[in-house]
């Protein structure tokens, strides 16, 4: 209590503090508030974790046709991310001038990258085209460059990395690529999106996420089709669960359809769990939520998906449209997560599928996981708070988190990241 006391008389923690009190936290229990709160865990944070990992940021949908553009910033980072000839790339969004941002919009298309300050002018691929004429006779514009960013893709999502010897990704990403094959993403659109703030720390929304201890609680809406085990392994699960499992497993393995739980280290997972019987959907009353399926699915009742990403990122596909969850960190206490809804690229709106019936269940569910992130904060504000216990049992997801984060933060402090490792879970 020394140390999180100390933090609460206005003594910022450094980043050595930090690495102490992870190092010496108690397992099975919650952070030290600091690491909740604290302006300077905050900015370790966004340059331990969110400099150095694989981010998820977008789909390879977005960006369909060469010239086509998404932008996000990752802290005081923006990065755009373009597909060019050689196919996504993503770079840092600042011009080699005077450091102006090139792509000011959020999505868009360009024949060339050129900056709105002065008109330097970038090739798709980042090499500098044009700077006037006035650069004198020494100016040499292979010199300048966009400064590239680690770019890779799997199954049609988009990961970047800030750090200069990106973590190894390659596995992962062949198993994303396998477990995504029959939805075709790249044949597939964003329908709709929403953006909310909440006022928490990234860290109580991925808490949050990592289980369904307040589902029954709080969400009606989603446990009107989810079932709340986090699969078969969950300490929770009935046998009549498992016996559901089972079944549904035999019709995916005869479409070649994956879904046997996947797992590399703590960092990432992905598993197929079925929904509720006779529920092919989460929409609120469980039927589809678009005429068309998605890719060379052919059967509805393909559950869901679901598909972890460590630090930013959890995934529901289902048979017609598929649902990603982006977590951005704002500040201290404040969060961004984006919602989309993706489905067949020929789906009409209105015609196939009603956006409001699409996004219900999760549009209340985001908006009560926000009201139960934010009050989580205002109470660990709190001078009475102190780490307390998760439950193995219904927290386990949690726990794992807390132990992914607590490792992963040492690692890149000190400068011994760890690998991830593959497992699998294949039925005897």
């Amino acid at each position: 209590m020394e140390q999180i006391n100390t933090a609460l008389l206005g003594t910022a923690p450094g980043l050595g503090d930090a690495v102490q009190m992870l190092q010496q936290r108690r397992p099975g229990y919650s952070l030290p508030q600091a690491f909740y709160n604290s302006p300077d865990v905050f900015a370790a944070d966004m340059e331990q974790i969110y400099g150095k990992e694989w981010l998820y940021v977008g789909l390879t949908c977005e960006i369909p046709k060469e010239g086509n553009f998404i932008t996000l910033e990752v802290g005081n980072n923006p990065i755009t991310i373009v597909r060019n000839k050689q196919g996504v790339q993503a770079f840092h969004n600042v011009c080699r001038h005077r450091g102006s941002r090139l792509c000011t919009s959020k999505k868009g298309k360009v024949a060339k990258l050129v900056c709105p300050y002065h008109q330097w002018t970038y090739e798709l691929d980042g090499n500098l085209l044009y700077a006037g004429n006035d650069m004198g006779e020494n100016f040499n514009k292979a010199e300048f460059p966009l400064k590239k960013v680690h770019t890779r893709t799997g199954g049609g999502y988009i990961f970047i990395s800030l750090a200069d010897n990106p973590p190894e990704i390659d596995d992962f990403l062949a198993e994303l690529e396998r477990y995504l094959e029959p939805y075709d993403l790249e044949n597939a659109k964003v329908a709709v999106q929403s953006e909310i703030v909440e006022d928490a720390n990234w860290k109580l929304v991925i808490e949050n996420n990592r289980e369904c201890y307040h589902c029954n609680g709080s969400h009606p809406e989603l446990l009107n089709t989810l079932l709340e085990f986090d699969d078969t392994t969950d300490p929770r699960a009935t046998d009549s669960f498992k016996a559901h499992v089972a079944r549904m497993g035999e019709q995916w393995d005869a479409e070649k359809i994956p879904h046997h739980h996947v797992s590399f280290g703590l960092r990432n997972r992905m598993v197929r769990m079925p929904l509720a019987e006779g529920k092919v959907a989460m929409t609120i009353d469980g039927s589809h939520a678009c005429e068309k399926t998605l890719g060379r699915v052919k059967n509805r009742e393909l559950g869901s998906l679901r598909i972890l990403h460590l630090p930013n990122s959890w995934n529901h596909g289902q048979s017609d449209h598929l649902v990603t969850f982006q977590v951005v960190p704002m500040g201290p206490q404040k969060t961004k997560v984006i919602t989309k809804w993706v489905v067949h690229k020929d789906a009409v709106e209105g015609v196939d599928y009603d956006v409001e019936k699409l996004r219900r269940v999760w549009d209340a569910t985001n908006a009560q996981d926000r009201t139960l992130a934010e009050e989580n904060q205002r109470g660990i504000n709190s001078m009475a708070y102190e780490p307390g216990p998760y439950s193995a049992t219904y927290e386990f997801g949690v726990v794992n988190f807390i132990d992914w984060y607590a490792d992963t933060f040492i690692g890149h402090a000190t400068g011994h990241a760890g690998s991830q490792t593959l497992a699998i879970d294949l039925p005897e």
